[in-house]
């Protein structure tokens, strides 16, 4: 089948660009206009592997895209307050490193997944899919809601949709919130 691959900067970008030259089969590869910090240099890149940003015991994060750079800033800013976050750079959404999802989900108990993509079909329902049929988890989502698009700056586009670190936040608070609930 296709394998989408859903970059974070540049240096993920390229590193993905010379996989897919040695890859067998068709690959899109989703990339957007903003220029966010570069910051996975020298970082390993395999399709089909996700990338442990960094190790956390209390919420694993599943970002893609430009959306792993709100939730680096979404981590940094919440371990300040004590949470220790899980960041899982999902580059590869097609196939989805399920193992990678489930090994962190065992450990924290609880996600959000941050995206720049609709609610509906993305990231967010395949991993809560693979929850489902393997170990049904708290979830909260950073997507676009079913709505059309507009056109406008990146910055001011990120904030009308609910896609700006100060989101992530909220629904990481959310989940843990639910979290301490069920316990």
């Amino acid at each position: 089948g296709m394998t989408v691959i859903n970059p974070c900067d540049y240096h993920q970008t390229k590193a993905a660009t010379e996989a897919i030259a040695e890859h067998e089969g068709p690959v899109y590869l989703r990339f957007g206009r903003p220029s966010w910090p570069m910051f996975t240099e020298n970082m390993p890149f395999e399709i089909g592997k996700a990338l442990t940003m960094s190790e956390g015991t209390d919420v694993t994060i599943f970002a893609t895209g430009h959306l792993v750079w709100k939730a680096v800033e979404a981590a940094k800013q919440l371990e300040e307050e004590g949470i220790s976050c899980e960041l899982i750079n999902i580059h590869t959404i097609k196939p989805l490193d399920k193992d990678a999802v489930l090994k962190s989900v065992a450990k924290t108990k609880c996600v959000v997944v941050a995206e720049e993509h609709n609610v509906i079909g993305g990231l967010g329902e395949t991993i809560a899919r693979v929850l489902a049929q393997n170990k049904p988890t708290l979830m909260e989502f950073v997507a676009v809601n079913d709505t059309f698009g507009e056109s406008g700056k990146v910055p001011d586009l990120i904030a009308k949709y609910g896609l700006d670190t100060v989101d992530v936040v909220k629904a990481i608070k959310k989940v843990l919130k639910r979290k301490a609930e069920n316990v």
